[in-house]
């Protein structure tokens, strides 16, 4: 899921009540101007731009993946972020005036409702807060078993896809959430292209207009997480040892296999995703690029995504730097997903980057010596141990012998 899926239009497509959203949004461009000032950035939330379009979204990926890379978040971020809820349990993008109460104009959304629910499940000790997002999103389901962006918009790969990991994070099992008798997986698949043409696999955001799917790099990746019933990190599976492949999708986990097989040939060729908005040259696509490396290895891909990851080490942090919070957090999801060091990314460290974009954290696991250690990995050899026993014995019996000496008459 792509910190694009925040962006101001696809929220004012989903008001309007637009039977497609836009397909894709380039990485760097911000939101339209609003004609009132943008809302100062408030305390305890990270980033430093208007986080009227996404900022309970890039606050759940920073908060889910500091706890990834095993920093404790401040308490002042996390009170910020469970202070977004409404009292329905749902969750807004951004709310200035959280001690209002929300009434039917705001705007609440199933995606930053799933985001939060998934970043307070793996901080844990939130039970209440995501036990009423987790059942506000079961009773705004489609009876397609899927959701929209915002309630009672037709469901999206990209929105099923979240929620179903919210559910997962939650406890609940994503196959018993059902609405007229259809589950988020029966809407996944009703997403998935056949393993036919170039897009073989590929999953489509929504159908358009006449009904047909158009394969969609960013809800590919998604729907692969989502039909695995995993979050926005992923999740830890063996490796396949051999290329994914695209068949008949009978089942969720053969989609995700069919979502992967898409989304490989691009990353081993290219090294990453492309994208570009109409009339602009096509340019890597990092946002996408990085969210398809975390499918790839949640199917036993890794190996597939190796190059992308390349790609991501060498351009990743400049992108992140232009981008935000949630930029950052991708990519040590992404570095974690893969079993690198989110802290040594390109000679750079993610975790600490994304640390510096808010309140300081509460602890990192980097910052007090791990117990124990070897007298080797405290930076002292073994060797200067053993002679620094030698040396005590001697100390020790020589003081015996004048004890000895002193005795006789």
């Amino acid at each position: 899921m792509n910190v694009r899926r925040a962006a101001a239009v696809l929220a004012a497509a989903a008001v309007l009540g637009a039977g497609t959203a836009p397909a894709a949004f380039a990485d760097d461009p911000a939101p339209a101007a609003s004609p009132s000032a943008p809302p100062e950035i408030p305390a305890g939330l990270h980033g430093s731009t208007d986080p009227t379009y996404d900022g309970v979204w890039r606050q759940s990926l920073t908060l889910l993946a500091q706890d990834a890379a095993g920093v404790k978040p401040s308490a002042e971020a996390v009170g910020w972020l469970t202070g977004q809820q409404c009292a329905d349990g749902s969750f807004a993008a951004f709310r200035p005036a959280p001690s209002r109460a929300c009434d039917p104009k705001t705007m609440v959304d199933s995606n930053s409702t799933a985001a939060a629910v998934q970043a307070l499940a793996a901080l844990g000790g939130h039970d209440d807060v995501v036990g009423k997002a987790v059942d506000w999103l079961a009773s705004v389901q489609n009876k397609d078993g899927g959701w929209g962006y915002n309630p009672g918009t037709p469901s999206d790969a990209n929105s099923t896809s979240v929620v179903t990991g919210a559910l997962a994070a939650a406890g609940r099992k994503p196959a018993e959430t059902v609405k007229g008798g259809k589950s988020p997986q029966d809407a996944l698949l009703t997403f998935a292209l056949p393993c036919e043409g170039k897009d073989a696999g590929a999953f489509a955001y929504q159908p358009d207009k006449s009904g047909k799917l158009l394969a969609n790099a960013d809800a590919t990746a998604a729907a692969v997480l989502g039909s695995l019933g995993a979050g926005l990190g992923g999740e830890k599976a063996k490796p396949a040892g051999s290329a994914a492949k695209c068949a008949e999708a009978t089942t969720p986990e053969q989609a995700a296999e069919n979502g992967a097989a898409y989304l490989a040939g691009p990353l081993t060729e290219d090294g990453h995703l492309t994208s570009a908005l109409p009339g602009a040259d096509p340019q890597p696509d990092l946002g996408n690029t990085a969210d398809a490396v975390i499918a790839l290895a949640s199917t036993g891909h890794a190996d597939q995504a190796e190059k992308a990851l390349g790609h991501l080490r060498d351009n990743g942090v400049a992108w992140a730097k232009q981008t935000g919070p949630a930029a950052y957090a991708q990519l040590v999801l992404a570095a974690e997903a893969m079993g690198a060091d989110p802290r040594d990314f390109g000679g750079q460290d993610l975790v600490k980057l994304l640390n510096a974009t808010g309140p300081e954290p509460k602890a990192d696991r980097t910052d007090a010596k791990p117990a124990g250690k070897t007298p080797a990995e405290d930076g002292v050899s073994p060797a200067v141990w053993w002679a620094g026993g030698a040396v005590l014995v001697l100390l020790v019996a020589a003081a015996l012998l004048l004890t000895v000496r002193k005795r006789r008459p």
